[in-house]
């Protein structure tokens, strides 16, 4: 075989982000905001390149594309599936998909002209794999096998209900077979890995894993300027939002790679949307873009959640929590997707990206000894020396107290001091804590788990009627010392 040419696109963490919006760029020491997105530029982008290499262009989905907007949530992830199907992607795999519940999500895959990839998600019952492990997809001369891995978290920090009658591994056990039956038994000439497990873990996974020529990753919101190479594989990931997509440039000489170019394209306003799509985009948004554009506050702070240890966005959730409960402190997860609201109006549809599920705002009762040990295991799940131990999301997002920690101690020995309103915590003192869906505190935390009688989004409401212009900065609530 001699002088091939393949083109790989790549979409990822998309967050059901429709249309066009915000997202955050740093510019030298500051947070700069500006439009990005939307799946009708995104068309554009993938018909463009489509047309220059018209029998050379596969593109991949890895996952976290049918849940994160109202619209999203509203129809339970079906007003996607028009649009996604347009897209014309080659295959996906998953993670927050799940959030539905399973057995909806593969309904959900039914309606897609796509195959849902995953070597790692299992049903209970059988131990049989709930989706096919993997495709082969011809490309001009070359025969390309196709690999799938979905989120590992899914049954182990998230909700119980996403994970209701099967489980996951981190597939880095099955994928030598299945590299060794394409290889070996389906002759295949490249091997591409879409996965969901976080850059971390890929690349731990690349190093340990022989054979793979590319890499899709995911999960971790990496704006990747340039490729990794790990152990003689390419690996790639590519933002979040939708903002961006990734795109490699192949050169294949005799079933080996001889060069490549890699772009990470930004998804901005000057690209004309595609009609259809924009179209399609319009007629789900329509009947509720009035509803969303209500404007319910202003915040001279930029909301966001790209810092790890604690955000601008998160606090003004926990506060307006505290606000409503009148506990004493608050957690909620440490979330990466949410698009940013710039300094000026803050809108209802702003508000459903920062939590699209609109969860009950619960309070329970934790002694100190429960809260040290939660953000123990809330530091060891993002900071673990072990890539596959960890389970982010960025730290358990908390406000009403100050942690003080040492990145680089072993588990069980990071935390330092912990103080609830400027006291020093007590370990057999019990805290009124609030809090919003299993991952702000995990059930085996705690006494007294009550869900509240009114939801997330009513208590940022409720916040901005009684705050109507606020700031929500940093405030040193983690801090590494």
């Amino acid at each position: 075989m001699s002088g091939e040419k393949l083109t790989i696109l790549q979409m990822n963490d998309s967050h059901a982000y429709l249309d066009i919006h915000q997202e955050l760029f740093w510019d030298g020491d500051h947070a700069r905001y500006q439009l990005a997105g939307g799946y009708a530029r995104i068309a554009t982008l993938f018909n463009n390149i489509r047309e220059e290499n018209p029998y050379e262009t596969l593109v991949f989905d890895c996952g976290d594309t049918i849940h994160g907007t109202y619209p999203a949530v509203k129809s339970r992830g079906r007003a996607l599936i028009p649009i996604l199907n347009y897209l014309g992607f080659d295959a996906m795999t998953a993670h927050w998909e799940f959030a539905y519940g399973p057995e909806h999500f593969i309904n959900l895959t039914k309606s897609l002209d796509y195959p849902m990839l995953a070597i790692n998600c299992y049903y209970e019952s059988d131990n049989h794999l709930v989706f096919k492990p993997w495709i082969i997809k011809e490309v001009g001369n070359l025969r390309v096998g196709v690999i799938g891995i979905a989120a590992t978290i899914i049954d182990k920090t998230m909700p119980a209900f996403f994970s209701k009658g099967v489980y996951f591994t981190l597939g880095n056990e099955e994928l030598p077979y299945y590299i060794k039956k394409l290889r070996n038994q389906e002759k295949v000439d490249l091997i591409v890995v879409i996965s969901h497990l976080g850059f971390p873990q890929e690349v731990k996974l690349a190093q340990e894993v022989d054979g793979v020529d590319i890499l899709l990753s995911s999960h971790t919101h990496n704006r990747l300027y340039k490729p990794v190479i790990v152990n003689k594989t390419i690996l790639i990931q590519s933002g979040c939002h939708g903002s961006f997509i990734g795109r490699l440039d192949l050169d294949i000489l005799h079933g080996t790679i001889s060069k490549f170019q890699h772009q990470l394209i930004t998804v901005t306003p000057d690209i004309p949307p595609d009609p259809e799509v924009q179209e399609m985009v319009d007629h789900v948004l329509n009947p509720c873009r009035d509803k969303l554009a209500e404007v319910v506050g202003y915040t001279s702070t930029g909301l966001n959640r790209n810092t790890v240890l604690e955000s601008t966005m998160d606090n003004f959730l926990l506060k307006s929590i505290l606000a409503q409960t009148k506990a004493q402190i608050a957690f909620s997860n440490g979330w990466r997707y949410g698009a940013p609201v710039p300094p000026g109006k803050i809108t209802l549809n702003d508000l459903y990206n920062i939590i699209p599920m609109n969860p009950p705002v619960s309070t329970v009762k934790l002694t100190g000894r429960e809260i040290w040990m939660m953000l123990e295991e809330s530091l060891e799940h993002l900071f673990s020396r072990d890539p596959y131990n960890q389970m982010g999301g960025y730290m358990k997002r908390c406000m009403g107290l100050n942690l003080y920690f040492k990145v680089e101690n072993s588990p069980g020995n990071r935390v330092q001091e912990i103080f609830i309103q400027g006291k020093k915590l007590k370990m057999d003192e019990t805290y009124h804590a609030a809090y919003v869906t299993s991952q702000g505190v995990p059930p085996h935390y705690g006494e007294k788990h009550e869900p509240g009688d009114f939801k997330a989004i009513d208590a940022m409401l409720k916040y901005l009627k009684d705050n109507p212009s606020f700031k929500s900065e940093l405030q040193g609530t983690v801090t590494a010392i």
